[in-house]
């Protein structure tokens, strides 16, 4: 149904035709969008459930490394060969645009590029387990670090998509239709103008002509 606050005029029939270009050209950008995004992330959500599979089993691997080695040493010692890190991590942020919406990017970097340096302890008193349940852990960080940023650029694509296809809702169901309804309201409206201009032509010029047939005969 037409607005009732539209002024059935040519000037603004013109507004109209542009709004309705405009719209349908950014409805078609916005649905193109919505599709690119959805594929992009439906590819980061089967990126995301592979790096947790992954990310699971390394934790539970290295959960039963500890478990193993905690059996061959005494809590004390356990303890006291984990109290000091050796090794530290710098994690730095930044971000990457994906269709408009920015991405986190992790980016780290490690205190000394040496292998070794994640074992804070001697090896003299230690059991062999215990190194293995480090390494396990260490190796686990980078899939770790990188299952946070997809998770959260699956959040940020998620709230994206949905902003992008209530827009489209929008301009489908409300903005366009209306728009529409509105141009072929005034067109009407203009057409019944027009025709009751030429009907009161038609009317003036009947009635010139009868008044000038009616001089002739009072002149005759």
């Amino acid at each position: 149904m037409a607005s009732t606050q539209v002024t059935p005029t040519r000037m603004e029939l013109t507004r109209l035709k542009k709004k309705l270009v405009t719209a349908t050209r950014g409805h078609k950008l916005l649905k193109d969008k919505r599709d690119e995004l959805m594929r992009q992330f439906l590819d980061l959500v089967r990126e995301n459930m592979a790096l947790r599979e992954k990310v699971e089993a390394g934790i539970k691997t290295a959960n039963k490394n500890f478990v193993i080695a905690r059996a061959g040493m005494s809590g004390e010692t356990l303890r006291t060969a984990l109290m000091m890190p050796k090794q530290s991590v710098e994690l730095r942020v930044g971000e990457k645009n994906v269709m408009s919406v920015d991405i986190p990017v992790f980016e780290t970097k490690t205190r000394t590029a040496d292998a070794n340096d994640i074992y804070s302890y001697g090896f003299a008193f230690t059991s062999s387990d215990l190194d293995g349940a480090v390494k396990s852990l260490a190796d686990i960080l980078p899939d770790m670090l990188k299952l946070a940023e997809t998770e959260k650029a699956c959040q940020l694509m998620a709230s994206e998509i949905e902003k992008t296809r209530r827009r489209v809702n929008a301009l489908e169901h409300v903005i366009i239709p209306e728009t529409r309804e509105n141009i072929r309201y005034i067109t009407m409206k203009l057409d019944e103008n027009e025709r009751s201009s030429q009907i009161r032509l038609m009317k003036v010029k009947d009635m010139m002509l009868e008044e000038a047939h009616h001089y002739k005969e009072h002149q005759a």
